[in-house]
């Protein structure tokens, strides 16, 4: 038999199972809360393969109808008869399989560099070790690092279901071990510890949830300070050791470390709200079950990517078939990574806890030591671990492997360096945030690295916050109150020379400029045909003083000084003329007071404009979105600030509808307005909405190219570099949630105190004042940017210089004008001179001619004489220089 999937788009997943089967129901579970955070629609859907038999003809083609449309397949079942059917099934129909294997597989097998995720083009059948399972092979490679004495007692509680016992493996390895149920109550718990006393058990090894450990731990506090019992705990649980109540722990530490898809499923629900994924879901991730969850999303994410591949590849699916083809299987691990720490207190060092992490295992590098060994004296260690993050100009990179780091921070911790003498190792912290606390009080960040011990100081621009305090110890305040403040781009003000000339749109001065037109015409027109005007007649008028006679240049220059407040002049003497100067006038009188007007608000509405200006400003809008630094301190505060009010909310309804009040007092809570603000729940909502950024990067970038804009709400001393070193970015509104910013250790740390001092010591010597003036007067990455603050209230040159650049056109075209006229008055002169003496030349020749024949009965002499005469005024004549001397000369002679 043989079936087709035809469907390009087929994105069905089906999950494979055992009936009866907790573990592998709550592999499902995680499985279904894990395809949500790909946002990928893809149904997923179950099926449980303990009945069918695929000797059997009818159950194969069952399953294979129980295929159509399915894309991938992930297995979760145990027994191996369920896992031998899938495994065959894959091979047969190609439909690319993960068998996740929950039975104990012993490393190295087949486990290298190389191990990774198949690609589509892989066998189609690929089986993934549980990570829980890789974890516990921890045990077998450094067990002889830990000095566990041989017929060591495991106690182990409910962190793995009664039916999963695969876990139970790697303790073969250990010789003469024995398991024990652990007591989780009290009184059978210390029941458990005398009978383990009375039995000389000396090695312990705790396989068991973190409350229960520290419980165990607390219980037997004195058998630990005598050194009977040595404590081992290998868990899964990610929550780290707390118990401030125990007075003496010595015991070493090996849990997963979170990273990749752990951090992601923090804030689950926040997560789904964000995405809008609108579900209802009653759904928490517990520490002990966080690595689970983490692989569990690693397989779903294998599956939606191998899918995304198959429908980018393709235009048409692979046929998938029900007939045999070849397939080999492909093992594969995810990589886990163990950290080791040791703890260790003692009530005779003033309750002071050590708690370090001394090495890290993973199965590919295995065991790696900080201190030389896992047996190090943790108390005698002078050498500490320093986790920081990265915010300019407190801790930045240098890009120097020598120096790595630079900034404020780094400048203080060594000051402290030499006041205090101790040495320190200093790397960033994993997920770049500062540190918030789930539901389960995991920490995250810089707290989480102090609490679990993997680093002693946190150095940062760290704020001291309750909650924190419950966990850490602060020193003394080494910077100022800094409070929570707004980062916005700068208002993007249009500068134009002609400014004045977009008060109106084009359309608008191109139907002025025809008005204007057409209006000096019509004038023209009317005084030309009106027989009243003065053009028509000019005897009635003849007496007036002002005699204008408008032409049609008269006509533009009087509709164009109508317009200027020295008026036109003289108005046209017939009464249609006059009618339409006066209805020019009054559409001059509207267009010029709109003009005006505009032009006054258009040059001050950008220095004006300045929609938000606070914290409440941005409250009371919705257009701008808004939102701080995930895991920041302004994050929890405003989360917090939200809660307060829904508590507030819940208390006054529960007043109001208390029947045992008395009805005048029930009254009183009866009001019509909402007694309680929500200010801070709808800002909250409105930041989910917004989406958090998760880096100052993210958020600098969202606030400068955001289309609708955005406005980044966090601690002042960021937003204050920010706009320190782009002169695109203001910040707006003042401080407020003012915390000071201090040094954090580990609870009980030894060196708290003497940091303390040294902190101290630098404020009188007044050294704290010399690093603000470096790293913010004098930062090299500061930028000079103009100061708005020193601009008048006036309107700046260059919004209006257009105007002037008006006047020195006008200059210039005058100047032209007058150049013109210059030479067009000297060539008309000239040409008239020329003229006039050409006349004047045929009259004095026509004298001369008269001249000399009236004189022709005289003597020759006579008449040779005037004609001489005459010739000699011609040749004065031609040489005068101007008109009158030519008539002059001619007039002598």
């Amino acid at each position: 038999m043989i079936f087709q999937i035809q469907d390009v788009q087929a994105q069905n997943i089906l999950v494979t199972l055992d009936k009866n089967d907790t573990f592998a129901k709550s592999a499902l579970r995680h499985l279904n809360i894990s395809k949500m955070f790909f946002m990928d629609k893809f149904p997923v859907d179950s099926i449980t393969l303990d009945r069918f038999d695929f000797n059997k003809t009818s159950d194969i083609n069952i399953l294979c109808s129980k295929m159509q449309n399915v894309s991938f397949v992930i297995s979760v079942c145990r027994s191996s008869r369920s896992m031998g059917l899938v495994a065959e099934l894959a091979r047969i129909s190609q439909v690319p399989t993960i068998q996740v294997d929950l039975n104990y597989w012993a490393l190295p097998l087949n486990f290298n560099e190389t191990t990774t995720l198949q690609t589509i083009s892989s066998p189609s059948y690929t089986t993934m070790v549980l990570s829980t399972l890789v974890f516990q092979n921890v045990i077998t490679d450094i067990f002889a690092d830990l000095s566990i004495t041989p017929n060591s007692t495991v106690l182990y509680d409910n962190l793995f279901p009664a039916d999963f016992n695969a876990w139970r493996g790697a303790f073969s390895a250990l010789p003469g071990v024995r398991f024990m149920q652990m007591e989780t109550t009290v009184l059978k718990m210390r029941a458990q510890i005398t009978q383990l006393r009375m039995q000389s058990i000396n090695s312990l090894i705790l396989v068991a949830k973190t409350e229960n450990v520290e419980r165990f731990t607390l219980e037997s506090s004195d058998y630990i300070e005598q050194r009977i019992f040595n404590i081992y705990v290998l868990t899964k649980d990610i929550t780290a050791f707390k118990c401030d109540s125990c007075e003496s722990a010595f015991m070493f530490w090996l849990r997963p470390f979170p990273v990749g898809k752990i951090m992601e499923i923090r804030d689950l629900d926040d997560y789904l709200f964000r995405n809008e994924i609108g579900l209802e879901l009653d759904y928490s991730i517990n520490g002990w079950d966080s690595l689970n969850v983490a692989f569990y999303m690693n397989v779903m994410g294998y599956a939606f990517e191998t899918i995304r591949q198959m429908n980018a590849t393709f235009d048409v699916l692979p046929t998938f078939t029900c007939e045999a083809g070849p397939s080999e299987p492909n093992i594969t691990t995810t990589d886990v990574q163990v950290r080791i720490y040791k703890i260790d207190r003692n009530r005779e060092h003033e309750d002071a806890l050590f708690n370090k992490e001394v090495g890290v295992w993973t199965p590919l590098s295995k065991l790696s030591v900080m201190y030389g060994t896992l047996q190090v004296d943790v108390r005698n260690l002078n050498i500490f671990r320093v986790v920081t993050l990265i915010q300019p100009p407190f801790v930045q990179r240098t890009g120097d492997p020598n120096t790595p780091y630079e900034g404020y921070c780094i400048d203080l911790i060594n000051m402290i360096q030499v006041e205090v003498n101790f040495t320190y190792t200093i790397y960033e912290v994993e997920d770049g945030s500062f540190g918030t606390m789930d539901d389960n009080g995991n920490w995250n960040g810089l707290i989480g690295a102090l609490v679990s011990g993997s680093a002693d100081i946190a150095l940062a621009p760290l704020s001291v916050m309750a909650e924190r305090e419950n966990d850490v110890d602060f020193t003394v305040p080494y910077y100022d109150l800094v409070g929570t403040t707004i980062l916005m781009k700068k208002a993007d003000v249009e500068y134009s020379l002609f400014k004045f000339m977009k008060v109106l749109e084009w359309p608008v001065w191109l139907c002025i400029v025809a008005a204007y037109l057409f209006t000096s015409v019509l004038l023209w027109i009317f005084d030309r045909f009106s027989p009243y005007s003065f053009t028509n007649n000019q005897e009635r008028y003849q007496n007036d003083i002002e005699k204008r006679q408008f032409s049609l240049k008269e006509c533009l220059w009087f509709c164009m000084t109508s317009l200027t407040p020295q008026g036109g002049g003289e108005a046209p003497k017939n009464i249609s003329g006059r009618l339409v100067a006066a209805t020019w006038w009054l559409f001059g009188f509207i267009i010029i007071a709109s003009y005006t007007a505009n032009l006054a608000a258009f040059l001050t509405v950008s220095r004006l404009e300045q929609p938000i200006s606070s914290l409440d400003d941005l409250a009371k809008q919705y257009k701008i979105e808004y939102a701080p630094i995930k895991g920041s301190a302004s994050e929890t505060y405003f989360r917090r600030m939200a809660e307060i009010e829904e508590t507030f909310y819940n208390m006054w309804k529960e007043m109001s509808l208390n029947e045992s009040m008395s009805p005048r007092d029930r009254a009183k809570l009866a009001v019509w307005d909402y007694p309680v603000s929500d200010k801070f729940t709808n800002m909250w909502r409105y930041m989910q909405e917004s989406k958090l950024p998760p880096d100052m990067d993210a958020a600098v970038d969202r606030v400068l190219n955001s289309v609708d804009g955005f406005a980044f709400i966090g601690d002042a001393t960021e937003i204050k570099y920010a706009a320190l070193t782009n002169c695109k970015l203001q910040q707006v509104g003042t401080e407020f949630s003012r915390k000071p910013y201090a040094i954090a250790v580990q609870s009980g740390h030894i060196l708290k105190d003497k940091i303390s001092s040294a902190i101290l010591m630098l404020l009188n010597q007044r050294r704290l004042e010399t690093l603000k003036e470096k790293w913010w007067t004098d930062n090299p990455n500061k930028v000079n940017c103009p100061d708005s603050s020193d601009k008048s209230d006036g309107i700046s040159i260059q919004n209006i210089g257009g105007v002037f650049i008006v006047i020195l056109a006008g200059i210039a075209l005058s100047i032209i004008t007058l150049a013109f006229e210059y030479y067009y008055y000297k060539r008309k002169a000239r040409k008239a001179a020329e003229k006039e003496k050409e006349q004047m030349e045929m009259k004095v020749h026509q004298v001369i001619q008269n001249g000399v024949h009236n004189h022709n009965g005289d003597a020759p002499k006579t008449a040779s004489s005037i004609t001489k005469n005459g010739n000699a005024v011609m040749k004065r004549m031609k040489r005068s220089n101007s008109v009158s001397a030519y008539e002059n000369t001619a007039f002598q002679y």
